[in-house]
Parts: C-alpha cells; sequence; structure tokens
C-alpha cells in the first residue's frame, strides 16, 4: 500500500507545539496528513529527498516552519526553500514565537508567504492554527503541479 501524501510539514522543536497542533487538526476534522520534524536539518533532508527520506517522492503543500531551530536555523530552512527551482513555489508559513521586527523583516525578503506569531494563550493557539489549516489547504490555490525532487520547475523562482 501507498504512503498516503503529506499535506504539511510541521518544522518544530517544541514536543508540546507540535502535539498541540496535530491535536487541533484532529479536532477540526481535516483530513490532513501531517509531517513533524524536529529541527532545520530533517527539515531540508524532507524536502530534499536527502538522509532517511531518500526515497520518498512527495513534496508538503504547505511547510509551517518555526524560526528557532537545532541544527539548521528556520531562516536557512526558507532561504533554501526559496533558492531551490524544486521547492521555490511551495507556500511557506512561519509560525513562530519571535515578534523580533528583524525577524519578521528578514522572513519576508526571503519569500515567506505569512508571518505568524504564537499566540501564549492555549484556546488562541489552537484556533490560529485551525484557521491556517482550513487557509492553507482548503480555500488557497497553489499551482496545479507539485514539483518533485527529481523535477527542477521550468519556470524561474529568483527574487
Amino acid at each position: 500500500m501507498a504512503a498516503q501524501p503529506v499535506d504539511i510539514l510541521l518544522v518544530e522543536d517544541n514536543p508540546d507545539d507540535a502535539q498541540l497542533t496535530l491535536h487541533v487538526f484532529q479536532k477540526s476534522n481535516m483530513p490532513n496528513r501531517v509531517q513533524v520534524v524536529e529541527d532545520g536539518a530533517d527539515a531540508l533532508d524532507f524536502l530534499f529527498h536527502a538522509g532517511p527520506y531518500v526515497d520518498q517522492e512527495e513534496t508538503p503543500r504547505v511547510v509551517l516552519l518555526d524560526l528557532k531551530l537545532p541544527k539548521v536555523s528556520g531562516l536557512e530552512v526558507l532561504r533554501q526553500i526559496r533558492s531551490d527551482p524544486r521547492t521555490c513555489k511551495m507556500p511557506v508559513v512561519v509560525l513562530t514565537s519571535s515578534r523580533e521586527d528583524a525577524d519578521i523583516e528578514k522572513c519576508y525578503e526571503l519569500g515567506v508567504n505569512s508571518y505568524i506569531v504564537k499566540p501564549v494563550d492555549f484556546a488562541q493557539f489552537g484556533e490560529s492554527v485551525r484557521q491556517l489549516g482550513l487557509y492553507w489547504l482548503v480555500l488557497n490555490r497553489s499551482p496545479h503541479k507539485q514539483i518533485g525532487a527529481g523535477e527542477p520547475d521550468k519556470n524561474n523562482c529568483a527574487r
């Protein structure tokens, strides 16, 4: 049996935030298939089909990316996503606790689709995640063709 395609790549090093996010998606009855990775290096391996993900063929419909990550920072993950023709059009939403103007500015310079500060309140965090899933997986329309690891997009995404 073939593996279910991944809708969301959740890059989150805080296990409590990851579990809450998964719980909210499940409770909201969104049929999302979520892959959780805990650091930037694993995120890049997943996206570019390297390391433990070398045999995977799928790409997520959206990346939910924390900024403050071990091994490789969220900013570097975003930079690499946007600089590669296979992933440059992939929607990326930064979901972080950082309210720093410098982080916000840098993310938009690098081409993030949205920057959301995680609410501290449990209920507000849950509602934010629910709305994210609804928007990016139900309402938003992405380019028709999903680019796989072996086929670069013919349309250059250079900024």
